[in-house]
């Protein structure tokens, strides 16, 4: 991520976290002005729409923070990945999502595995933080994201046909096959399936963050 998108996601958080906290009328303006400000350059640098922009400028209340990405890595009996193809953009990614209120780091893998690849699994380990913007992730997200990635043992290696919104397929890849896929880099980057193995073949392994 280039450092524009930083300083517009910086000037989101001063914006919304100054209105929150500010009990003078005259600072509220300005900082409604500073959002305005931080809207239309958001708008020229990114494209989005107005939903949009109104969408992150006030999905934060209060003192404004980054948002939760939980990514859940799984390996069958034969040591490969689990990996699913996104319906959208046929691409392939570790099964994963947003952190929902009410559901812990570990629930959230257990939830999105069980939707996007329609096994259960038990979470193993936290492999990884990392920031997605000091890595090469592709799309560039309004949204300031720290991305958890999570080892976790399939209850069952059997995968079974799966039907959602999200996904059409579930496999599992060598390492080398899955380089070869085209992959969802907003989603995962091939370092990140890189570590996954890496962690996987290690019986001690210190949780890497940025």
């Amino acid at each position: 991520m280039d450092s524009l998108e930083i300083l517009l996601q910086q000037l989101q958080a001063i914006a919304q976290s100054g209105k929150h906290y500010t009990k003078d009328v005259f600072d509220m303006e300005r900082y409604e002005q500073l959002e305005d400000v931080a809207k239309v350059i958001t708008a020229k640098y990114t494209g989005a729409n107005e939903q949009q922009l109104d969408i992150f400028f006030d999905s934060d209340n209060g003192y404004v923070t980054p948002k939760v990405d939980v990514r859940a890595v799984t390996f069958n009996s034969e040591g490969k990945i689990l990996l699913v193809n996104e319906k959208l953009s046929d691409t392939w990614s570790i099964p994963g999502g947003w952190a929902d209120i009410g559901y812990s780091a570990g629930e959230i893998a257990i939830k999105e595995t069980h939707e996007e690849a329609g096994i259960h699994v038990t979470p193993k380990r936290l492999i990884a933080v990392r920031d997605i913007q000091k890595h090469d992730y592709a799309k560039k997200n309004l949204s300031y994201i720290y991305r958890h990635i999570i080892e976790c043992i399939p209850d069952d290696n059997k995968l079974t046909d799966i039907d959602n919104s999200e996904t059409d397929e579930a496999r599992y890849f060598t390492l080398a096959e899955a380089l070869e896929l085209k992959l969802s880099l907003n989603r995962n980057i091939p370092e990140d399936l890189e570590l996954a193995f890496e962690s996987h073949k290690s019986d001690i392994w210190e949780t890497i963050f940025d």
